[in-house]
C-alpha cells in the first residue's frame, strides 16, 4: 500500500520561527561551546527559538545550562531524573511554538554553519521533512582513530539497519539515524511518541514516513566522537531496542 498524500502546507511565512531542541545530559566537556555558539546563531530571515531539556546531569551541566535562563529566545526545561534522549526530546517538541523543528545534540559532532542549507526546502517549500545525511563521500560515518573495532561494528550496524528501514518503508536513504531532522511543526498533528532512548529516532522517522512525508536528505559537516569521548550510545542494549521499534512503529496503526 503506498502512503497516503501528506496535506500540502502553506508556504512559510515572512519571517518564520525555527525551533531547536537541544536535550542535554552529563555533556559538561561541549556544553557551554555549543550553547555559546547556538545562543549567537543567527540565520537571515529566521528567527530562532532555543529549548533545553536539562536531564539532572551528575557532571555540572545543569549549572551551565542555568547560566542561559533568561537569555532572549531560550527555554530551560529541567527534568527530575534521566529518562532518555527521546523522552527529552519529547518533552521539548510538546513546548516547540516555531514554524520549523530542528534537533540538536550539545557534543560538537555536528556543525550549526549546515542550518542554512538545511532550511532552503522550506523557505523554497519545496519540502516538510529534511535529514541532515553524515555520509558525505564516505560510506564510513564513524571513523574512531583508537576504537577503530567499535567503529566497523556501529558502521555495520548502521549499513544494516539502514537496508531494513529503506526495504520496508520503500525509502533510499543513506542515514535515516542522523540526529539532524528538520521539519515542519504541522507534521507532529496527531501523532504521539513513546521512545525514551534513541530508538525515538526510529518511531520520529518511521512515523513521518508513514504519514506521508518523504525526506529529502542534505550532506552535513560531521565529526564522530567515540565511546571514550562520551557517546551514549550502547552496542548492547540498544539495537534489539531498534529492532523492536522497527516491528513496533513499521506495522501498528497510526
Amino acid at each position: 500500500m503506498s502512503p497516503p498524500r501528506p496535506p500540502v502546507f502553506a508556504p512559510l511565512p515572512a519571517h518564520p520561527k525555527l525551533s531547536v531542541v537541544v536535550p542535554v545530559y552529563n555533556e559538561r566537556a561541549t556544553l557551554k561551546i555549543a550553547l555559546d555558539a547556538l545562543t549567537a546563531k543567527r540565520i537571515a530571515g529566521w528567527e530562532l527559538e532555543i529549548i533545553i531539556i536539562e536531564s539532572n546531569s551528575t557532571d555540572g551541566s545543569r549549572d551551565i545550562v542555568l547560566g542561559y535562563q533568561g537569555h532572549a529566545g531560550v527555554k530551560i526545561l529541567l527534568e527530575d531524573r534521566p529518562r532518555g534522549k527521546g523522552r527529552a526530546v519529547r518533552t521539548g517538541l510538546a513546548q516547540v511554538t516555531g514554524d520549523v523543528v530542528l534537533i540538536q545534540d550539545a557534543d560538537l559532532e555536528y556543525d550549526l554553519a549546515d542550518y542554512e542549507k538545511l532550511l532552503v526546502p522550506f523557505t523554497a517549500n519545496t519540502h516538510t521533512f529534511v535529514l541532515g545525511s553524515r555520509h558525505g563521500d564516505s560510506l564510513f560515518i564513524r571513523k574512531f582513530d583508537e576504537q577503530a573495532l567499535h567503529a566497523f561494528v556501529l558502521n555495520a550496524g548502521h549499513w544494516f539497519f539502514t537496508a531494513l528501514l529503506d526495504v520496508s518503508l520503500g525509502l533510499t536513504l543513506r542515514d535515516p539515524f542522523t540526529m539532524y531532522k528538520v521539519f515542519r511543526r504541522e507534521c507532529l498533528a496527531g501523532l504521539t511518541f513513546q521512545s525514551n532512548r534513541f530508538d525515538f529516532d526510529w518511531e520520529l522517522l518511521i512515523k513521518l514516513v508513514r504519514k506521508g512525508y518523504k525526506p529529502v536528505e542534505i550532506p552535513v559537516k560531521y565529526t564522530s566522537r567515540s565511546f571514550k569521548e562520551g557517546k551514549k550510545v550502547s552496542m548492547f542494549r540498544d539495537p534489539p531496542m531498534w529492532i523492536w521499534a522497527w516491528l513496533k512503529y513499521r506495522f501498528q496503526r497510526l
